[in-house]
């Protein structure tokens, strides 16, 4: 598990992509991101937003789930 920690804690490098926004969002600067590169080959991530912390895991099926 440190290894899986100290992985976490290093800073990612992230591409962005330009996305063409819909009609709700004209105005607003959309960052995208790709799931690999935000997973970094790992099946759970914990992110804390304003202190509180969540975690984005991959499900067998390959799908995400964010849960509190």
């Amino acid at each position: 598990m440190a290894s899986e920690t100290s992985a976490l804690s290093k800073p990612i490098q992230l591409s962005q992509t330009s996305v063409r926004p819909s009609p709700a969002t004209l105005g607003k600067d959309i960052l995208r991101l790709k799931s690999c590169e935000l997973m970094q080959q790992m099946r759970e991530v914990e992110i804390d937003h304003e202190g509180r912390i969540y975690r984005l895991r991959v499900t067998q099926l390959n799908k995400l789930i964010l849960t509190a």
